[in-house]
């Protein structure tokens, strides 16, 4: 016998073994049990979170042999020719394959006709915003006026591209992500049913992974089964998803809290040995910051015990807006780790980065045979400002956080960070853009600063030529680059270079845009 995947074997066949979806779920039951149905349906949701799963459920509470109602037998022959999908009656139609207006009107010719052999014709239309505009006028005459025997059942993972004539003609359901806990412990009871020894870590790991999708996290459970040859254990399954252990992040972590870089990239050495992702590395280290945040501030919002004594260490080592600041490089850096020439490099800058933009006041690491001391026990007065070593990165940092648009985007975006100390910023203003710096900007600025800071903001900026690369000269340079990657690009590629030699073709230098 072939080999049944996890995600065909353990589909829920009933309402009652859905879960996560209680808000859709609910509405169903009632319309059922009462016999108020409607005749058009429209599950709309993510990938994975049950759509269609829901629908086939729906088509044979309609259908099954004992009459309609939430609980469908499961054992007549229209309930099991259901769930084995071949059901006469129940037209499953893949929008994204049938798009054109002729395939929609060969499929709504049979419209009138009734069942062959079951209670009601329905027709589940997956993906259904990739049907054409003129499908959809084909449709919306039938869905306006259905015959009595047909229900229509429409799925799509984007609601926003079906027209408002096709919209408001459905009882709209819009299906949620699931939360990982829940998608835990439905692996943990298909693992147990399975017979599959599996450690909570790893579920956990493959929860998280699967973004809000089951089914993407029993795919994932099925590669995991063979990867770990039929025991998960967490390391394994971490290695395969190809992130790192949690507890890397924490080492991580606290090579920052110590301020000491040699541990740091002593631990991201460590950690490339084992080729991770760095895209998904970035992705946990943002996670744990989340939850240090997060016991921080509410730390009964965690409500795990052990969780809170594990995080306990780098609560008590992290400064809160440290932690906000690591934070937001984390996202940026994983924004920009395409970008980078190899991303070990782009990970190792976006740690350093965390580095260099530290708080006064922190710990350094310790000397030799010695203990660690703060910055203010340096010879130089601790209430000195803040020189900025990478004033423009930690600049950009800040702009990125900052909600401006427009004017006082542009403004922001033309300086750079001279002096920095707590929420007083010294700015410096490229002379070339000093049109910019009206007292209606200024202020947009100000009070961007301080709803970034949480505290009142003295801004002062001063007009001259910028030591270090402004935003603004960054975003240009990247594009330049990306520019003239696409034209060296191009100048190499030998159809090109014959289309050049045969047909006397030229390049126009200014029409050439990278994709992205």
């Amino acid at each position: 016998m072939s080999y049944l995947v996890l995600a065909r074997k353990w589909r829920p066949r009933q309402f009652a073994d859905i879960a996560g979806q209680e808000h859709v779920l609910r509405a169903l039951i009632n319309a059922l049990d009462s016999g108020r149905l409607h005749h058009a349906f429209l599950f709309s949701g993510t990938r994975g979170v049950g759509k269609t799963t829901i629908a086939r459920v729906l088509a044979k509470a309609l259908n099954c042999e004992l009459g309609v109602s939430s609980t469908p037998c499961g054992q007549c022959q229209a309930c099991r020719e259901i769930d084995e999908g071949r059901f006469i009656d129940l037209i499953e139609v893949d929008a994204a394959s049938r798009t054109r207006v002729d395939d929609t009107r060969d499929l709504l010719d049979n419209v009138q006709y009734a069942p062959t052999r079951g209670r009601y014709k329905v027709y589940l239309i997956d993906e259904v915003h990739m049907l054409s505009a003129h499908s959809f006028n084909a449709l919306l005459k039938t869905l306006e006026e259905p015959p009595p025997h047909v229900k229509f059942l429409l799925a799509t993972t984007d609601p926003q591209k079906l027209p408002v004539t096709v919209l408001s003609r459905c009882l709209q359901f819009n299906l949620k992500r699931l939360p990982p806990g829940l998608i835990q412990e439905r692996l943990r009871t298909i693992c147990e049913r399975e017979s599959v020894p599996a450690e909570s870590t790893a579920l956990r790991q493959l929860a998280l992974a699967a973004q809000g999708s089951v089914r993407d996290a029993l795919s994932l459970l099925d590669q995991a089964i063979a990867f770990c040859g039929g025991n998960l254990r967490a390391a394994e399954v971490q290695s395969m998803l190809g992130g790192i252990d949690r507890r890397d992040a924490h080492k991580l972590l606290a090579a920052l809290a110590r301020n000491d870089g040699a541990a740091l990239m002593a631990e991201v050495a460590r950690l490339d040995e084992n080729a991770p992702d760095y895209a998904v590395v970035l992705d946990e280290l943002g996670a744990l910051l989340q939850r240090v945040a997060l016991a921080q501030v509410v730390p009964q919002a965690i409500g795990d015990e052990d969780e809170v004594r594990e995080l306990a260490p780098l609560v008590a080592a992290l400064q809160p807006d440290d932690v906000q600041l690591y934070y937001q490089i984390a996202l940026i850096g994983r924004r920009d780790l395409p970008l980078t020439p190899d991303p070990r490099v782009g990970f190792e800058m976006t740690l350093l980065r965390m580095l260099a933009f530290r708080r006064e006041g922190v710990p350094e690491p310790a000397p030799a045979g010695g203990q660690s001391r703060t910055a203010g026990s340096r010879p130089a007065a601790p209430s000195a400002p803040t020189q900025s070593r990478a004033a423009g990165g930690d600049w950009q940092v800040i702009l990125d956080a900052l909600p401006l648009q427009g004017g006082a985007r542009q403004l922001a975006a033309h300086c750079t960070l001279e002096v920095r100390r707590g929420s007083a910023l010294q700015l410096r203003l490229d002379k070339a853009y000093e049109h910019l710096l009206t007292p209606q900007l200024q202020e947009r600025l100000r009070a961007a600063l301080e709803s970034h800071f949480g505290e009142r903001a003295d801004v002062r900026i001063e007009i001259g030529q910028p030591q270090a690369e402004t935003p603004a000269g960054r975003d240009a340079r990247l594009a330049d680059e990306r520019r003239r990657g696409a034209r060296e690009s191009l100048e190499g590629d030998p159809n090109v270079a014959a289309l050049q030699s045969e047909l006397g073709a030229t390049f126009v230098p200014d029409s050439i845009e990278p994709l992205s």
